[in-house]
C-alpha cells in the first residue's frame, strides 16, 4: 500500500512539529486557544452533569442513560459528510459562532425545563443530538480555520497545546461537574456548559485576522460531487487512508473496552467509589504528558517515526488493565490507562499536524469530515461491542480480547509509507489530487 512521494517533499514536512511556542505568542490563536479551553472544561462539567440530571433527577434507566451518550456522537454518521462540504463553502469562524450560538440555546434549555417542571429524559436526548450536530459542524470547521491564524510551520506546537489543554480539561471537567452538582444540583452544571459556550463565542469575535473568502462557484456545485472529492482524497492518499483507518480501529478497541472499566473498577477490583472518577482520569492526565511532549518527541525523532514510536511503543502498557487487582495492584490499572493516554495523545498532535498542513485548504473541512465520520462513527458500535463481550465472557476477559486486539492492530499503521519516512510530507501527491478531482467532476 505505498505511492510514490518525492524525497524533498517528505524532508521538508520536518518544519510543521518543530516549532513549539511560536504559535502562542499569536493573539488570536490565543484567543481560540482561550475559548475552547472554557469550552471543553464546560463539556467535561455537563457530560457528567447530563448524566447526573437523568439519573437523579429524571429516575432514567440505564438504557435511557447510554442512549443519551450515544446521541451525542450519532451526528457523525448521520451529518458528517455534507458538514464537511457546508464547512468549505462558509468562512469557518461564521460557522462556529452560529454553533457555540445553537450549543448554548439547547443547554440553557435544560435548566428553564427543569425549573417549569416539564424536563424529561426525551429533551436531554434532543439536546445531547443538538448538541452533537453542532460539535459535529464546529470540530471540522475548528481544524480547517486553525491554518488560517497558525503558519504552516506552527501547526505541530499549536496542536500541542490545544491537545494538552483538552486533556486537562478532560481531568478537571468531570470533578468540577460532580461538585457543581453536589453543591447546586446537577442542573447547574448544564448551565455551566452553555455558559462556556458564550466564552467561546466572545472569544471567536475578538479574532482579527482576515479569513479568506470561499469561492462563489463553490455553492453551485452538486454537494454529493463535493462530498465525493473529501472522500475520494481519503481514499486514494497513502497516508491519510492508513491513517483513519488505524485511527478507526483504535477508537473501536479503545472505546469497547473503556465501556467495561467502571464495572470492572467497583465490581472485580473492589475499588473505593470515591476512587472510581480519578482512576478513570488517568488517561487524560497521560494525554497531558503526551502533549507537552509531543513536539519533542517529533523534533528528536521526526513526525513520521515519532508518531510510530508513540502508537507501537505505548499500547503494549495498556495489558496492565486486566492484570490489576485490589488494593496497590489498582496502580497497573493507572498505569496502564496514563502511558496508552500518552501514546494516543502524541499521535493526535502528529497527525493533526500533518492533515492542517498537507491537504489543500480549499477541501480540508471535507477531508477531516471524511476521516470522522469513520473514526467517530465506530464509537457508538464499540461502546455495545465491549459490553456484549463483557456479558458473555466476562469483564476480565473481554478487556483481554479488546485491549490485546488494540496491541495488535496499532500495526495497521506500519501497511502505509509512513514507516518509510523520518518525516510526515507536507504536499499530497499527484495522483491523490487528480483522484480527488475527477471526484468532483464526475
Amino acid at each position: 500500500m505505498s505511492e510514490e512521494v518525492s524525497r524533498s517533499t517528505a524532508v521538508r514536512s520536518r518544519g510543521p512539529a518543530v516549532r513549539d511556542a511560536a504559535a502562542v505568542r499569536r493573539r488570536d490563536f490565543r484567543l481560540l486557544w482561550g475559548g475552547e479551553a472554557v469550552s471543553g472544561l464546560g463539556t467535561g462539567i455537563s457530560g457528567v452533569a447530563i448524566a447526573l440530571t437523568a439519573v437523579t433527577a429524571l429516575h432514567a434507566s440505564t438504557f435511557m442513560v447510554a442512549l443519551i451518550r450515544a446521541a451525542s456522537w450519532l451526528p457523525w454518521l448521520l451529518i458528517g459528510l455534507p458538514a464537511g462540504v457546508w464547512i468549505d463553502r462558509l468562512q469557518r469562524r461564521r460557522v462556529m459562532l452560529a454553533c457555540d450560538a445553537a450549543s448554548l440555546l439547547l443547554l440553557a434549555s435544560v435548566p428553564v425545563a427543569a425549573a417549569s417542571g416539564v424536563l424529561g429524559v426525551p429533551q436531554l436526548v434532543a439536546v445531547a443530538l443538538g448538541v452533537g450536530a453542532s460539535s459535529v459542524f464546529f470540530t471540522a470547521a475548528y481544524q480547517a480555520y486553525l491554518p488560517t491564524l497558525v503558519a504552516k510551520e506552527d501547526l505541530g506546537g499549536a496542536n500541542a497545546k490545544l491537545q494538552t489543554t483538552q486533556q486537562v480539561t478532560g481531568v478537571a471537567g468531570p470533578g468540577t461537574g460532580g461538585l457543581i452538582a453536589q453543591a447546586a444540583g446537577a442542573v447547574a452544571g448544564v448551565l455551566a456548559d452553555a455558559a462556556s459556550f458564550a466564552v467561546s463565542a466572545a472569544c471567536l469575535l475578538r479574532i482579527r485576522t482576515a479569513e479568506p473568502q470561499p469561492t462563489g462557484e463553490r455553492s453551485r456545485r452538486d454537494l454529493r460531487a463535493e462530498v465525493a472529492e473529501g472522500v475520494r482524497f481519503v481514499v486514494h492518499d497513502p497516508y491519510l487512508r492508513v491513517l483513519t483507518v488505524a485511527g478507526a480501529l483504535d477508537n473501536l478497541t479503545w472505546t469497547s473496552s473503556a465501556a467495561l472499566y467502571v464495572v470492572y473498577l467497583v465490581r472485580d477490583l473492589h475499588a473505593p467509589t470515591g476512587a472510581v472518577g480519578f482512576m478513570t482520569a488517568a488517561d487524560s492526565v497521560g494525554g497531558v504528558v503526551g502533549g507537552l511532549l509531543a513536539v519533542r518527541i517529533a523534533r528528536r525523532f521526526g513526525t513520521a517515526r515519532g508518531m510510530l514510536l508513540a502508537a507501537l511503543g505505548t499500547a503494549p502498557f495498556t495489558l496492565l488493565i486486566p492484570l490489576a487487582g485490589p488494593g496497590p495492584r489498582l496502580l497497573l490499572f493507572a498505569l496502564g490507562l496514563m502511558v496508552a493516554g500518552a501514546g494516543l495523545t502524541v499521535c493526535n498532535v502528529l497527525s493533526g499536524g500533518f492533515r492542517q498542513a498537507y491537504v489543500p485548504q480549499r477541501i480540508l473541512g471535507r477531508v477531516y469530515a471524511s476521516s470522522r465520520v469513520l473514526q467517530f462513527g465506530v464509537i457508538p458500535v464499540a461502546a455495545l461491542l465491549g459490553g456484549a463481550l463483557g456479558t458473555v465472557l466476562g469483564v476480565r476477559e473481554a478487556l483481554w480480547i479488546t485491549l490485546g486486539a488494540g496491541v495488535l492492530l496499532k500495526g495497521v499503521r506500519l501497511l502505509g509509507p509512513v514507516r518509510t519516512h523520518r518525516d510526515l510530507p507536507t504536499a499530497p501527491p499527484a495522483a491523490t489530487v487528480r483522484a480527488a478531482q475527477a471526484a468532483a467532476g464526475a
